[in-house]
């Protein structure tokens, strides 16, 4: 039987997916490791919350696992996939924080917080919004990885990729898109040497930003993180500089040669 090439990764990707599960549920401490997860500070959404409701921008649930916030007049749609073992909801934010700033933000849930047990959770969610016409994907750590997997088998439909804290785990080299790379000066969870050696799977046209006194937590509102570093900057400041450097990306880009869904 003659195999689709094209269709065989993703397949691949479900088996492992699908195999990953089996194993966390069949294991004595199965219930452990699934309650051993990063929550989100419902404090800091709720601050952060208020700064949305000021510039008008809206929240609703389009289908059960994402949750999309809207800006009045979006300038483009960005889908997000939340870091591995975090709680989806400290990521609110940051994608309130894009949304103020012309950003229409879908982030997704993953099952027990493992982008790797659903790396095709884009599938279809530009549909939902026909009247924004570019799409960008990304994620942090292993969620951004995760997004990666996903656009390399459709990068037609994005015009570029976000990875905050994470890297390329597929080749993007030869696609048209675009990506944007940030990271903390004071991350000590992202694995450097695999950042490195993974550079070569970026597009050429990559922006790439060191954020000063950031850390590999400070994406998200879920307090710190095993084996990070100690941030000089607040929490505060590194989505703000985050949102706003994911601002600038999406626009600039708007007069490019932008995937189209």
């Amino acid at each position: 039987m003659k195999t689709n090439k094209k269709t065989a990764p993703k397949k691949i990707r479900r088996i492992l997916a699908a195999a990953l599960a089996c194993v966390l549920l069949l294991t004595g401490g199965s219930a452990a490791y699934v309650a051993d997860y990063y929550r989100a500070d419902p404090e800091a959404v709720a601050v952060f919350s208020a700064d949305a409701a000021a510039a008008a921008v809206s929240r609703e649930t389009p289908q059960k696992g994402v949750a999309a916030f809207i800006p009045p007049s979006p300038e483009a749609g960005f889908i997000f996939y939340p870091g591995g073992k975090v709680e989806a909801e400290a990521y609110i934010p940051l994608m309130e924080a894009c949304a103020a700033r012309g950003v229409l933000c879908l982030l997704t849930e993953m099952p027990l917080r493992l982008a790797v047990l659903d790396p095709d959770a884009a599938e279809g969610l530009p549909a939902l919004y026909p009247q924004v016409k570019h799409w960008y994907i990304g994620g942090h750590s292993l969620g951004g990885a995760m997004a990666s997997a996903y656009v390399s088998e459709h990068a037609d439909a994005f015009a570029g990729i976000v990875l905050l804290g994470a890297y390329a785990s597929a080749d993007l080299s030869e696609t048209h898109l675009r990506a944007l790379c940030l990271y903390g000066s004071e991350d000590g969870v992202l694995n450097r040497e695999k950042y490195e050696q993974n550079r070569g799977n970026l597009p050429p046209d990559l922006t790439e930003t060191v954020i000063e006194g950031g850390c590999h937590a400070g994406f998200g509102a879920y307090g710190p993180q095993k084996g990070d570093g100690v941030p000089t900057i607040s929490r505060e400041a590194q989505m703000a500089f985050t949102a706003e450097a994911i601002a600038a990306f999406v626009s600039s880009g708007q007069n490019g040669a932008d995937g189209l869904t």
